[in-house]
């Protein structure tokens, strides 16, 4: 018959602790160096069609400038992360890559309810923008309530969204149909392919000037007054709390420093140059 004495016991206890332990460090020790060497490098994107906000760079379109592009780069260094604005496709296709983990960041996005089970959003919101009704300046509609919109054909761009309530009042009471791109879109509205437009006041006057296109204008009366946010993909395998409570304080900073005024009056002119 095996005996052990008590001493024994405590001995057998007290080395079992200490193999726990042991691999208990080890394993947070590889968990912090993964989750470190994954932090390094942080990659943003968002709506390519978006000046001054957001387009793509002439002189490399793999990358994304604008004013949000120029808030990601005062986020990395309050982070001290790198962030690459980089340009992954239309905007239905950026909404996509956040989904599956590709881009990390969406520089500039809308809250909506369905957005939430893919991605977490950044408080305070760093900008607010006019979503307006776009029309030709022989159309009839006068438009001054959502209402004044129903019977009419609408258009927008794909997967676009005008906030919450709006976008529950389209589905239900509305015609929009959706167009890959804002140039497609301000092309057909031209044509008289459809009564109205619905899309952000400042680029689309971008837009507009770009293509040089005459006889459009748009609606005094907003559709919507909606916020920006900085958006973290949920499968993004930088996105611990650590890293959250890390971008939500800069980006609080950075409102409070009204940083975007400065940064949007530069873009505006810096697209108008490019335009040109």
């Amino acid at each position: 018959m095996l005996i052990i004495r008590p001493h024994t016991w405590r001995q057998l206890i007290k080395a079992y602790r200490l193999a726990v332990l042991t691999v208990f460090s080890l394993v947070s020790a590889t968990a912090v160096a993964a989750d470190d060497s994954a932090c390094k490098h942080l990659i943003a994107t968002g709506n390519p069609e978006y000046p001054p906000y957001l387009w793509r760079d002439p002189d490399n379109e793999t990358k994304l400038i604008g004013a949000n592009a120029d808030l990601m780069q005062l986020l990395a260094k309050e982070i001290g992360v790198t962030i690459e604005v980089k340009y992954t496709g239309s905007w239905a296709r950026v909404q996509e890559e956040i989904k599956l983990g590709r881009a990390d960041l969406i520089a500039g996005a809308f809250l909506t309810v369905p957005r939430l089970d893919y991605m977490d959003y950044f408080y305070p919101s760093f900008r607010e923008t006019r979503t307006v009704i776009w029309t030709r300046n022989n159309s009839r509609l006068n438009f001054r309530k959502w209402s004044d919109l129903i019977g009419k054909q609408g258009m927008t761009v794909i997967n676009n969204s005008f906030g919450e309530e709006f976008d529950r009042y389209a589905a239900e009471s509305l015609k929009i149909s959706t167009v890959p791109s804002l140039e497609q879109a301000l092309k057909m509205l031209g044509m008289s392919r459809t009564d109205f437009l619905i899309y952000e006041e400042d680029p689309g006057l971008a837009y507009i000037a770009k293509m040089n296109i005459a006889g459009l204008k748009a609606a005094s009366t907003a559709v919507t007054n909606e916020n920006l946010y900085l958006t973290f993909s949920h499968k993004s395998a930088c996105n611990t709390g650590e890293m959250r409570g890390r971008l939500a304080k800069a980006v609080y900073k950075l409102t409070r420093q009204n940083v975007m005024n400065k940064l949007i009056e530069t873009n505006i002119q810096l697209w108008r140059k490019q335009a040109r």
